[in-house]
Parts: structure tokens; C-alpha cells; sequence
């Protein structure tokens, strides 16, 4: 499956983003438990972040970054990018 990334800048102040983060966590655990390898988290100079998944297309990652919390609640502007892997691990 193709890898994407959804690139985030908060734009609510932080005690409204804060009250819609569980809701985010537990949407990633589902993604997670759904075969997705989702990864999220924020940067540590500025603000906002960034979740890596995988989905079977970008119509598939659209609508995953879509059904985010943290998108449903209009706390982030975000950018999709399909991530294209050079190598693999061995």
C-alpha cells in the first residue's frame, strides 16, 4: 500500500486543540488496529505536526485525513502528500 503524510498547522489556540487530542489519539489506534501504520505526532521547534499512513489511494488517505478529529473540528489547516519510499529495510 502507498504511504501518505498529512502535514498540519494548528489554527485554534492551544486549550481548544488540547480538548480534541484523546480524539485524535484514539482515531490513530483505530488506523493503527485497522492495518494502516499510522504515526503521529508534532514538531518540537513550532508548532504543528504530522501523521504517516498507509492507504490503498489518495481518495483512501483523503478520506482518512478527513474523518481526523483534529480536521472534523477545524483545529488544523493540513497538506496530503503521497510519500514515495526510496528504500526499503532489509
Amino acid at each position: 500500500m502507498p504511504w501518505f503524510v498529512k502535514i498540519e498547522r494548528g489554527i485554534v489556540d492551544k486549550q481548544t486543540f488540547d480538548q480534541h487530542v484523546p480524539a485524535h489519539c484514539a482515531y490513530v489506534r483505530k488506523l493503527i488496529a485497522a492495518g494502516h501504520q499510522a504515526r503521529t505526532g508534532y514538531w518540537a521547534e513550532r508548532g504543528g505536526g504530522m501523521m504517516l499512513f498507509e492507504a490503498s489511494s489518495l481518495a483512501a488517505a483523503k478520506a482518512i485525513v478527513e474523518a481526523d478529529p483534529l480536521v472534523q473540528h477545524q483545529c488544523v489547516h493540513y497538506e496530503l502528500h503521497e510519500w514515495c519510499i526510496v528504500e526499503e529495510p532489509r
